[in-house]
């Protein structure tokens, strides 16, 4: 393939600009939008570089990798995708995928961890929010694109990669061996954690997590429990997805009303997403749990319901992922991933680096029972005499938990118990 020759190559750039400008309604005189010294200056580095770089590279691959670097220094979520990159974006938000099970950025030149994904490879090896992964294998990840850092991490099932990770508190890198799986994320789980009080847990935002999450929310309602007081919505590292997905979940517990708004330079950027009349858990307490491993479409969730006072949101300030992609394919299987507007929660407030701060700040801790001291009982004395009751058998011991609680949960139970005595004694104080 033939490059242009440097004064084509600009004429060719100089009407492609316009172009766009005409297609996003912001057209405007050419001289005006592009600068054509600079132009100039590119096209010369092009030929620089073909001519006089180490190793010959292709015409074709050399533009690709200009149009590369266009888009990955805008920021951290504009991308452009080769087509096995565009398949795994279309393979993620279906929710099965190979891989590790991990959402990933840019932070310092390095890859960034936003969050391992609940029961993948890489939750199991202990992989946690903000680990700096330095190295893939052998090969260090400064300066590497995240399209390839993914690509890296991606493989066949069964296969192994070694990670080496930069931790917060941890003087020394750990280095980490996870072998990867087909990952199939199961989007809403539910549960009962004590009587009267359900536990829903979104992993990911996914097409079908809106139906999924109303389902849950249902047979709590209906056969897991007698009477719903109060839900507790775990949207900790949970790294976002598809915003429909996020604004159906937020509908389902809001009762008409703004869920989120978002603002770009073009008019398709700017959209306001409202809640439908009814709601389905009217009445019903609701806290959210957030840490730093909450982001995107998530944030949109845990902002809205703070927003409108739906819900009191506990556990750490948020990710703070609040911009918008649109992928726009370019019709030969590749795509580009362009940052497009950013988003509002319903009182004006910019989830973009600043996250969802906690109405009450609960860190994650670990809960054991204290095993007790040595101490001798009546039981272990020579000749004592048996329990009359229970003659014949031998003391037991009372089985120990293996699994250590885990505390903001326990926090989120015991809020939730305290807002139904709340709600309760405010119905009596009506019906007096």
């Amino acid at each position: 393939m033939k490059v242009p020759a440097p004064g084509i190559l600009i004429c060719l750039l100089f009407t492609a600009g316009a172009a766009l400008a005409d297609e996003v309604g912001q057209a405007q005189p050419a001289e005006e939008r592009l600068p054509l010294e600079e132009l100039q200056l590119f096209a010369q580095i092009f030929d620089q570089v073909r001519s006089a770089y180490v190793e010959e590279i292709d015409d074709r691959e050399l533009l690709e990798k200009a149009i590369t670097g266009l888009l990955g220094e805008l920021d951290p979520h504009s991308a452009f995708l080769q087509e096995d990159s565009y398949a795994e974006l279309k393979e993620h938000t279906t929710g099965e995928f190979g891989g590790l099970g991990i959402e990933v950025g840019l932070e310092r030149g390095y890859v960034r961890v936003i969050s391992p994904i609940d029961d993948t490879p890489a939750a199991s090896a202990g992989l946690r929010p903000g680990d700096l992964i330095l190295k893939l294998g052998e090969r260090s990840t400064q300066g590497m694109s995240l399209n390839e850092a993914v690509s890296r991490m991606r493989g066949p099932k069964g296969t192994a990669i070694t990670l080496t990770i930069g931790r917060e508190g941890v003087s020394e890198p750990l280095t980490l061996t996870i072998v990867r799986d087909i990952i199939t994320v199961q989007s809403v789980r539910q549960k009962v954690v004590e009587p009267g009080y359900g536990y829903v847990r979104i992993a990911q935002f996914q097409e079908q997590t809106g139906d999924e999450f109303r389902r849950a929310l249902e047979q709590l309602q209906g056969g897991e429990t007698d009477e719903l007081k109060g839900l507790i919505l775990d949207l900790r590292n949970n790294p976002g997805g598809l915003l429909p997905a996020s604004v159906e979940v937020a509908d389902a517990l809001l009762d008409g009303g703004l869920i989120v708004y978002t603002q770009g330079r073009i008019a398709s950027a700017n959209i306001r997403s409202m809640a439908t009349a009814g709601e389905l858990l009217a009445g019903v307490p609701v806290v959210v749990l957030i840490n730093e491993g909450t982001a995107s479409a998530a944030e949109i969730v845990a902002g809205a319901l703070q927003d409108r006072q739906r819900a009191l949101v506990i556990g750490t300030r948020s990710f703070g992922k609040g911009s918008v992609q649109n992928v726009l394919p370019i019709g030969d299987g590749r795509a580009v991933k362009l940052t497009t507007a950013r988003y509002f929660t319903p009182s004006g407030h910019s989830i973009q680096a600043a996250g969802i701060r906690p109405d009450i700040e609960v860190r994650r801790a670990e809960i054991h029972e204290l095993e007790p001291g040595f101490t001798v009982k009546e039981a272990d004395l020579g000749g004592h005499l048996s329990s009359a009751s229970d003659r014949g058998t031998a003391p037991q011991r009372e089985a120990q938990s293996a699994t250590p609680a885990d505390n903001q949960i326990q926090e989120a139970l015991n809020l939730l118990k305290a807002l139904a005595i709340f709600v309760r004694q405010e119905e009596k104080s009506g019906d007096s």
